[in-house]
């Protein structure tokens, strides 16, 4: 409960502040992802050119691929438009006859409901569209801080805390250390974790979506990638938006198979990756990551759903290194030892 008003605490104060948080929060990620590859390099070259090395070829790399994405979705593009057209046709088919057996006023009247909408509210959608340049201005910002801090924090983010810490009271640094320590571990871990979870699972699907010619596979994979930092339920919701494709696209019988997909990733996901990946950085039980999640998204939407259990996972973690528990998990011994059972 403690965790739960202090997560819930951080969450408001840190909503007042959307823009810095989001933008410390990515740098972080950076930091814990960009910051070996930087001490691999300064092996080899002066810090600076490492620093910059590690942080803009990386990023250089990202966007290149997301131009990849980008220019294999343009493709398709007109390819998809007559197969969704054809797919819808199949679906409509298919509702119509068993065990369905929806009645065909039904559907086109559903057809006509949308297209009434979308004519009364066309005014409506367009002023909430271009409300919407504002967010794409401020993800601009927040991305430009994000790099700016990161390259500070990826270049010399030891001194930055070894002068804070100074600023602290002598008696209480020791403790400070000791939890921020605590903290960044379990922070890099997760980090380090929730990316080789995510690119198995992409990996996953991208080969299973290219084998069943899946149509938009290059950026449904990317979906996949982007929605596993969501834990339990990114995944799934990428996964079904992949199953509507198929369904449109390649019909009921490949749709099913993407189905069935889902629950394997899932299964592979929740019984192998995150036990083998993520038990040494995150010990949390899935009701508590359940709980976190969807509380994170009360609180603060996707953004919210998505940094909820590595906070908690965090604060967690800073507890139990102030509480003095050893790495392990077993707690210390608080009494004297049993007598030896007689033989």
């Amino acid at each position: 409960m403690v965790i739960g008003v202090a997560v819930y605490l951080a969450f408001s104060v840190l909503g007042q502040f959307e823009l810095v948080a989001i933008a410390v929060f990515l740098a972080l990620v950076a930091t814990a992802l960009l910051r070996p590859l930087a001490d691999l390099l300064a092996r080899a070259v002066p810090r600076p050119l490492a620093v910059a090395l590690a942080v803009f070829g990386t990023l250089f790399v990202a966007l290149g691929l997301l131009a990849l994405v980008g220019n294999a979705a343009a493709a398709e593009a007109g390819r998809l438009v007559g197969e969704l057209r054809g797919g819808i046709g199949r679906i409509e088919r298919w509702l119509e006859g068993p065990p369905f057996h929806v009645r065909r006023g039904v559907l086109s009247g559903a057809h006509q409901k949308v297209s009434d909408f979308v004519t009364r509210h066309r005014g409506a959608l367009i002023s909430k569209a271009l409300s919407s340049a504002g967010r794409v201005v401020e993800a601009g910002t927040a991305a430009f801080l994000a790099l700016f801090c990161s390259v500070f924090f990826v270049h010399s983010g030891d001194r930055m805390w070894q002068w804070f810490r100074e600023q602290l009271p002598e008696r209480a640094r020791s403790t400070w250390d000791r939890g921020a320590r605590a903290a960044w571990s379990t922070f890099a871990g997760y980090t380090r974790g929730i990316i080789v979870v995510a690119a198995s699972n992409a990996v996953l699907v991208g080969i299973a979506l290219s084998v069943l010619r899946v149509p938009l596979a290059l950026p449904l994979t990317l979906l996949v990638f982007f929605a596993t930092f969501v834990p339990l339920i990114g995944s799934p919701i990428a996964l079904a938006v992949a199953t509507v494709v198929a369904l449109a696209g390649r019909g009921p019988a490949i749709a099913a198979v993407v189905l069935l997909l889902i629950v394997a990733v899932g299964q592979f996901e929740g019984h192998v990756l995150h036990p083998l990946v993520m038990s040494w950085a995150v010990r949390l039980h899935p009701v508590v990551v359940a709980i976190s999640v969807i509380a994170g998204s009360i609180v603060a939407g996707v953004i919210g759903a998505v940094v909820a259990v590595p906070m908690v996972s965090v604060a967690w973690s800073v507890t139990r290194a102030l509480r003095g528990q050893p790495p392990g998990g077993a707690r210390p011994a608080t009494g004297p030892p049993s007598p030896p059972k007689r033989p």
